[in-house]
């Protein structure tokens, strides 16, 4: 199949949505497909590059931070998206679009479909759901209610990587919607438990909802000479820097990291905590249990979806049971290395290679018989893109 793929993030931008495109891009690649993705450009990367067999065009847009991004600077990738898009669809008869994020990429594989009849697939990651992030997109979500339904209603399939975001979804609209978990690269050895040190690590884009001033409130007088270290960056940093300046215990704040300084944190950690309230399917839990962390996270939303048995689970925003969790964790060396174990049979079953299989399945049901008269519509879509498909 040749497939074109939208995501207004691809690694290195972005967070776990971004991984996961690129994860399952990887994956089709290596199962036989043609897979171009097109994604926003940031300094310092290049316009077009093959990276493990996915062609990844870039297109200019208004993006300031590397892991993050605003409504506003969303806005701008649009219009070049549906150039670049156009402008391969010129060149190559497509099977399917998929799209990550209903919004913003959604506008953009709507628009095409309209001008060429090209189906797509959308998979959902959170907070293009309304709901699912109420404290930064509700007025978002209000404003662009109506296209957010006229996107989903035109798509072949709605992609959900858990239980908590479908339900989400069907609460809006009427769709179908079929859950496939988010997949993940196992390493093979697993990790050295001898060589690792009394840390506790917390990985993520720091907003609130993510819950880490919960821990910092957690470990507030407690007596324990491990080490915290909070790694990400985000708009709540700066209240959670000022939170912790009061702390006995200092927390190590890393800011934005990633390669290999990062895995090195998620090897040397025994104890990996996420105490966020809402989550889709977060791939900070499939690295963390990857690298044989024993594992404290919220019992709501995709969180516990993702870990299963694998975990040591709390009430979101609940510092109380987060230093409950810490301690047993801390004073049992033997719980510690059960939860490795469970953690490093959980992420096997979401290796890539299957959940690539399953996406295929779809991709090939939605590019069936009854899209046989797209191709001719290939044929004569203008490459005159000088108005919006009506």
């Amino acid at each position: 199949m040749k497939i074109l793929c939208l995501n207004y993030e691809y690694p290195p931008l972005g967070g776990g949505g971004s991984a996961v495109c690129q994860g399952l891009s990887t994956a089709l690649v290596k199962l036989g497909h043609k897979v171009d993705v097109i994604t926003s450009h940031f300094r310092g990367l290049p316009f077009f590059e093959n990276r493990e067999g996915v062609n990844v065009h870039r297109v200019r847009c208004m993006r300031r931070n590397q892991c993050y991004t605003n409504t506003l600077e969303l806005s701008t990738v649009l219009w070049p998206m549906y150039s670049k898009a156009m402008e391969l669809m010129s060149q190559h008869q497509y099977d399917i679009n998929h799209t990550h994020f209903v919004i913003p990429t959604g506008v953009v594989s709507h628009w095409l479909y309209r001008k060429t009849g090209l189906p797509y697939i959308i998979t959902a990651h959170g907070s293009d759901v309304p709901g699912y992030n109420p404290d930064r997109f509700q007025f978002d979500h209000k404003l662009v209610a109506f296209y957010w339904k006229r996107i989903i209603g035109s798509c072949k399939l709605i992609i959900s990587p858990s239980n908590f975001l479908k339900s989400l979804i069907q609460k809006k609209i009427d769709a179908q919607v079929t859950v496939v978990n988010n997949g993940f690269c196992p390493s093979e050895m697993h990790p050295d438990l001898n060589g690792k040190k009394n840390m506790v690590l917390v990985v993520t884009r720091m907003f609130e909802r993510k819950g880490v001033q919960y821990l910092v409130e957690a470990i507030r007088n407690m007596k324990t000479d491990w080490k915290f270290v909070v790694a990400g960056d985000g708009p709540y940093l700066p209240v959670l820097k000022k939170m912790a300046a009061g702390l006995d215990h200092k927390i190590c704040f890393t800011g934005f990291i990633k390669g290999k300084p990062l895995s090195d944190l998620y090897r040397a950690a025994k104890i990996f905590v996420f105490p966020s309230a809402k989550e889709n399917f977060p791939v900070v839990l499939l690295e963390a249990m990857d690298s044989g962390c024993a594992i404290i996270t919220t019992t709501d939303s995709g969180c516990s979806e993702v870990v299963g048995p694998a975990a040591l689970k709390v009430d979101p925003r609940s510092a109380g049971q987060i230093r409950s969790a810490l301690n047993r964790l801390m004073s049992s060396p033997e719980s510690i290395n059960r939860l490795s174990v469970l953690a490093k049979e959980r992420i096997a079953q979401l290796a890539w290679p299957n959940i690539a299989r399953q996406v295929e399945s779809l991709f090939k049901s939605a590019s069936g018989p009854d899209n046989a008269g797209r191709i001719d519509r290939y044929r004569k879509a203008s490459i005159n893109i000088s108005s919006l498909p009506s």
